[in-house]
């Protein structure tokens, strides 16, 4: 059983374009050309160029030495903290700045919930001198002014979401209005393994690189590529699908998903899709989706704000359905702690997204040689004022 896409674009069950027809040009054109483009030898040089000399790659695969001494096993961090703006969003949006302009587009869109993925879309933009246009939440650009700041001063114009819950889901829709209203020199940069086909291959495909890089570091600190899991927090889920896509197949590694429980699983205000999901349609995919019994998407719920989407890329509805994958809901409170740890023992403030990953360790016991990487998706500065709040700084 492969864990990858088909040719017909879906994970298992999961996946497809499930469109309006005004969208079907656009979708088809990157379908298209997407592989083809990637493997061409410039594509792969600029890409491999740009991700060494501007966002610093590889970043370090780190022996968190403290946290692994207090729950006694081997605890790596991959520091995606440590890229050009912070986060991993970067990964895929060189990626699919450079298929944009391959594809003759001029002008881009994307929608963003925490801000990481606005900035990121931003940053390439400036560096290639392409107009930008970013959609975000009310609510969202309320709880993320300092990335709002940066994608201004980068240039964009940030377009708040007022409609629905006014938060990522809805920035989406505005997006995704805009690229039917203007399907000829626009690309949409979607952030993350979410969307239409090719999106979340394509997007898979350009994260991959953190994973790539964890063989070959793996190697290098303990003579083998193969960690014995690989866990990350998943929204939507780019970082995990980057994390996790060199070793979707081989089942010697186990995977962990760590989703948003918000208040708690049955609260009503949390974000875990995999228990509380069931199968629908959202941002033209199937997949697992947080809905009311007639079909309405439910409001998520998180304390991070990149974290709150309703529904979860396919490759991971397919993760979690096979098995393949285990999903692991942690409440606010918990990823909070966690997150303040990591700061008090290893002195990094990671992104609270990442702090969910980090809270495993209090729920779920690895034995003393079991080689844990954890993806340290983004860092924490952006969600300080969050921090402040919650313990009182």
């Amino acid at each position: 059983m492969t864990y990858n896409i088909n040719e017909k674009g879906y994970y298992g069950e999961f996946g497809g374009a499930y469109i309006p027809e005004m969208l079907y040009p656009n979708v088809e054109e990157l379908r298209q050309n997407y592989l083809k483009v990637m493997v061409e030898p410039e594509f792969q040089e600029e890409f491999n160029a740009l991700l060494k000399d501007y966002v610093g790659r590889p970043s370090p695969l780190y022996f968190a030495k403290r946290l692994s001494e207090k729950y006694n096993t081997k605890i790596y961090l991959k520091r995606e903290d440590l890229n050009h703006t912070g986060a991993h969003k970067i990964n895929n949006t060189i990626g699919q700045i450079l298929m944009a302009k391959r594809l003759g587009k001029n002008r881009i869109i994307a929608e963003t919930g925490a801000g990481q993925h606005g900035v990121a879309t931003a940053t390439v933009c400036a560096l290639m001198g392409l107009e930008c246009i970013v959609y975000m939440g009310e609510i969202d650009i309320a709880r993320q002014a300092p990335n709002v700041a940066r994608m201004k001063m980068l240039g964009a114009t940030v377009v708040p979401a007022l409609s629905g819950s006014r938060t990522l889901k809805d920035a989406t829709n505005e997006a995704i209005r805009d690229w039917i209203n203007n399907p000829v020199n626009t690309h949409y940069i979607i952030g993350s393994v979410v969307g239409p086909h090719p999106y979340p291959d394509m997007v898979a495909r350009f994260q991959a690189i953190v994973s790539e890089e964890i063989q070959w570091q793996l190697k290098e600190k303990e003579d083998t590529s193969k960690p014995d899991y690989v866990v990350a927090c998943v929204g939507g889920g780019s970082n995990a699908a980057g994390a996790f896509y060199h070793f979707l197949d081989d089942t010697d590694v186990k995977l962990i998903a760590v989703e948003a429980a918000g208040r708690g699983v049955h609260s009503g205000e949390s974000a875990a899709t995999s228990v509380l999901g069931k199968e629908g349609i959202i941002h033209g995919s199937k997949t697992l989706l947080m809905q009311t019994p007639d079909g309405q998407i439910t409001e998520p719920y998180s304390i991070s704000a990149g974290l709150d989407y309703p529904g979860v890329g396919p490759m991971h509805a397919h993760l979690y359905k096979s098995g393949r994958a285990e999903f692991i809901a942690i409440t606010d409170d918990d990823a909070m702690t966690a997150g303040l740890d990591l700061c008090k023992m290893e002195g990094i403030i990671p992104a609270i997204e990442s702090s969910h990953a980090l809270a495993i360790f209090e729920h779920k016991k690895f034995q003393p040689d079991d080689v844990v990487v954890v993806s340290l998706s983004g860092r924490g500065d952006k969600d300080l004022d969050t921090y402040i709040k919650h313990f009182k700084l």
